[in-house]
C-alpha cells in the first residue's frame, strides 16, 4: 500500500520537533496527529505564521502524545499484516526524520516501516516536471499537504497510463 504523508517540524539546525503529521492512503483512508509534545515557543516566525494557525484547538481529540501517534500510525500502517507499506513525500528527507523519530533511535524502527521515503520530487521531475494543480490554499496543513501529495502521484500515474495506451495503439 502506498502512503503518501507529510509532516509539519520545528527544525533548529540539530534537532527536529514533529508538531504534526497527515496522511493519504492510497485506499481513501487518512490519518491526522498533532503532537501535544513539541514546544510552541521553540518555533521560528516561519512556523508561527504558516504552520500553527492552521492547527485545530488544543482541546481537539487530534491533539496526542507522540506515544499515541505512534501506536495510532502502526495500526493505520498495518504492520501487523503482509502488504508492504510504500512511504511518499514532497521534498521527503527532514518529514522522514520526523517520521521515524516517533519511534526513537533508528534501531526501534519497527521492520515493517521502510527506512526511506520515496521521493514524489524527483518523479516529478523524472516525468519532466508535468503541469501539476496549484498547491492548496490551506498548505502547510499536514493532512492537506498529503492529500496534495497522493493527488500528484495520481495525475503522474494517470500520465504515464495514457502514455503507455497511447504507445500500446501505435504498434
Amino acid at each position: 500500500m502506498r502512503y503518501f504523508y507529510d509532516t509539519e517540524f520545528i527544525d533548529n539546525g540539530r534537532t527536529i520537533e514533529l508538531i504534526s503529521i497527515g496522511v493519504a492512503a492510497e485506499d481513501g483512508r487518512e490519518y491526522y496527529g498533532v503532537s501535544n509534545e513539541f514546544p510552541p515557543e521553540q518555533a521560528g516566525s516561519w512556523v508561527r505564521k504558516n504552520v500553527l494557525p492552521k492547527l485545530p484547538p488544543p482541546a481537539s481529540q487530534l491533539w496526542r502524545s507522540r506515544r499515541q501517534i505512534r501506536e495510532d500510525l502502526e495500526e493505520f500502517f498495518g504492520i501487523d499484516g503482509d502488504e508492504p507499506i510504500e512511504l511518499w513525500a514532497w521534498v521527503a528527507a527532514y518529514d522522514h526524520v520526523a517520521l521515524c523519530q516517533l519511534w526513537g533511535p533508528m534501531t526501534s524502527l519497527p521492520p515493517q516501516i521502510p527506512r526511506f521515503t520515496r521521493e514524489l520530487r524527483q518523479l516529478w521531475e523524472d516525468k519532466g516536471s508535468p503541469r501539476m494543480p496549484p498547491r492548496p490554499r490551506d498548505t502547510h496543513d499536514a493532512l492537506v499537504d498529503a492529500q496534495h501529495n497522493l493527488r500528484r502521484f495520481q495525475i503522474m500515474s494517470d500520465m504515464e497510463d495514457d502514455y503507455a495506451r497511447w504507445a500500446a495503439g501505435r504498434g
